[in-house]
């Protein structure tokens, strides 16, 4: 089975971006800005889109416990999205728009 995926890595300061690149450019990856990636017909068998992405990758790439790697793919009709590596962050952005105060009263 194959999928379109859209994939964003960080792998830290000392990251293996050499192996995540020569990785990328044998999947026919294409560039969508800082550390973004498309991938168009990713092959991954019979085998769940996850379990085979980790494992490639895993395989190609060293990973550290700072590594994120975050992949978006569509099935049935739907976008789905998912942490392959690491998780999720407070954001750099948090604080800077303005909140909507629920505890407002209404007159």
């Amino acid at each position: 089975m194959k999928n379109t995926i859209w994939m964003s890595y960080d792998l830290g300061a000392s990251g293996d971006y050499e192996g995540m690149y020569e990785w990328l450019d044998g999947q026919g990856a294409r560039e969508c800005g800082s550390s973004v990636a498309f991938i168009k017909g990713y092959d991954h068998g019979a085998e769940s889109l996850t379990v085979a992405l980790r494992r490639d990758i895993e395989g190609a790439v060293a990973l550290n416990k700072r590594s994120r790697i975050y992949v978006i793919w569509r099935t049935e009709g739907r976008q789905k999205g998912r942490f392959l590596i690491g998780g999720r962050k407070g954001a750099p952005w948090e604080g800077y728009g303005q909140q909507s105060n629920a505890d407002d009263d209404e007159t």
